[in-house]
């Protein structure tokens, strides 16, 4: 593991200062090397490689990346006041002016990296003198990376500029939505071709991939196809045909053993310390390490610090659940195992409930658990993180950690949907969802098979919808179908958006009757141009090719 992080670091190259920019529009072209030149040896392949992957890494890091995600209604903001930028989205009330769409950690400047890292490789892979089957494998993994992001981005601005080559146009004007999704499905039938199983270092470890896989591509693609079936696009049946087609081939060659991927036989394990790095469920993850140090610029994860609610007091914690869904959210396994069971009180050294008084009324909100790790290298190297101990008895804060971008059980849910929204059912279908939630109820729930074979499409659709919602649930650190991606494409952000205006009471489960509200709602009117985020003003100085866009003009 230690020989893959390491040269993985090896990113201070020429390769860097190409793919390299301040903002999408702005770059420094001085001591550029072109394609053509940049790919002379072999080594230089690799080198693209690894750079591909920081790129990637560094987007799929912290919080910040993913500030569109706290739209769902799974997630919300802490109610620090210096969480004000990440709020905008929480309450559909983004300015293009957040900083979160401008500084170098946001999502937006962070994905137009990977893409031009993408297209560096795959416009100029050609010229190296590695074996064809090399170049292909790398291009392969770029096409991914380009695919994702462009569907991150797609996703949250709607109509956005189609980059093809790493040079910047102050010109260039957003194309129609289903331009980009061509794209992206283009490319991921090109990530198709790769490998099902890597076998060496630093490309497989511990009998799993690290890089993109065949299994990884067709899941991905899988969830695309699902996705376009329904808002913005609306392609209708014949897409929910294509998604239960394709999830279907991953399902078949994990079940035959053409790929190794299995689901656990119990929820824990899912995000634990043990299984992070020999995962059997996830198909693709980021992987990120504290060996070689940690801070926002280092190959640490920055899990816990956004989470744990202990330490919110010191201003890190940027994430909570939301108390709505919390209170929705199915007993049993799953449910413990996706929501802290207590909240640390550091003054009094002791760990109460969430919702108990003897927590500050402002913070008593659900958190999760999926990303709390222990750290600081091999002195907690086999510990789970203990939510009824100090923070800073147990972790610093990074951690050597997987950011799932998708698993199996998934995509058992995308199946599972998209048979019922084509209007069908079948005993698989069924049976795979059933699966799902057997293991969501674990020992805690006795209750199993609870989906019946009566079931109508409608009833399948929408079970497995729920369930892939609370599979996700809380999990935002790349992954491709979070919550408020199933949200998009179903046209559902604005009944949410509604339910948090009107300020529910909740009375929390288990609690003796302790009512509580959410700290902060949106406020106005509902308008469709909630569903799109505005273009960063920075850009938008820069190109006026960007500025006053009718997206709902540029879909289809």
């Amino acid at each position: 593991m230690k020989n893959l992080l390491n040269k993985t670091i090896v990113l201070i190259s020429v390769l860097l200062i190409t793919v390299s920019c301040n903002d999408f529009l702005k770059e420094d072209p001085r001591g550029r090397i072109t394609n053509e030149s940049a790919f002379s040896q072999e080594s230089d392949l690799e080198g693209a490689l690894y750079t591909l992957n920081r790129q990637v890494l560094m987007a799929t890091k912290g919080m910040i990346n993913f500030t569109p995600w706290q739209q769902g209604d799974d997630i919300s903001t802490h109610p620090a006041s210096n969480k004000a930028a990440i709020r905008e989205w929480d309450v559909y009330n983004i300015s293009d002016e957040n900083e979160h769409l401008t500084i170098d950690t946001g999502s937006w400047y962070w994905l137009w990296k990977v893409i031009k890292a993408a297209n560096y490789i795959i416009n100029g892979a050609d010229n190296s003198p590695a074996p064809q089957a090399d170049i292909d494998m790398v291009k392969q993994q770029a096409y991914y990376w380009r695919a994702y992001a462009y569907f991150y981005l797609v996703r949250v601005w709607g109509p956005i500029p189609k980059m093809m080559s790493g040079e910047v146009d102050l010109s260039i004007t957003p194309v129609k939505v289903s331009e980009i999704f061509e794209l992206i499905v283009s490319d991921l039938q090109e990530a198709e071709k790769l490998p099902a199983k890597f076998t060496e270092v630093p490309y497989a470890m511990n009998g799993v991939n690290v890089l993109v896989s065949k299994g990884a591509a067709q899941a991905s693609l899988a969830y695309v196809y699902l996705y376009m079936a329904g808002w913005p696009l609306n392609y209708g049946q014949e897409y929910y045909q294509k998604a239960a087609a394709k999830a279907l081939e991953v399902i078949d060659a994990s079940e035959n053993g053409t790929y190794y991927y299995q689901l656990y036989d119990e929820y824990w394990k899912i995000h634990s310390k043990e299984y992070n790095l020999k995962n059997t469920e996830v198909l693709l993850a980021v992987y990120y390490s504290s060996i070689t140090g940690t801070g926002d610029g280092s190959q640490s994860a920055r899990g816990c610090i956004n989470d744990v609610h202990e330490i919110c007091g010191g201003g890190y914690n940027d994430v909570r659940a939301e108390i709505g869904f919390y209170c929705s959210f199915p007993d049993g396994d799953r449910k413990d195992w996706t929501y802290a069971p207590v909240t640390y009180n550091s003054t009094k050294k002791e760990a109460y409930p969430w919702w108990s008084e003897e927590i500050p009324e402002d913070q008593r909100q659900p958190y999760s658990r999926k990303s709390a790790f222990t750290s600081w290298g091999t002195a907690y190297e086999n510990d789970e993180y203990d939510h009824y101990k100090a923070f800073n008895d147990q972790s610093n804060g990074w951690s050597t950690q997987i950011h799932q971008v998708v698993r199996l059980a998934e995509v058992y849910c995308w199946y599972a949907e998209a048979v019922g929204r084509s209007g069908q059912t079948n005993a698989r279908a069924i049976e795979l969802l059933n699966r799902v939630r057997n293991r969501a109820n674990g020992s805690k729930v006795e209750d199993r098979d609870i989906y019946p074979s009566s079931m109508t499409p409608e009833q399948l659709a929408e079970a497995a919808y729920n369930e892939h919602g609370w599979e996700i649930a809380c999990w935002y650190w790349g992954s491709i179908a979070p919550r408020y991606s199933d949200m998009q494409r179903m046209d559902r952000v604005k009944d949410h958006f509604n339910t948090r205006k009107s300020n529910p009471t909740y009375i929390i489960p288990g609690s003796d009757g302790v009512t509580l509200q959410e700290p902060f709602n949106p406020t106005g009117e509902w308008s469709q141009e909630k569903m799109f985020v505005p273009y960063p003003a920075a850009d938008k100085r820069m190109n006026p090719g960007l500025a006053n866009i009718n997206k709902f003009d540029l879909i289809k």
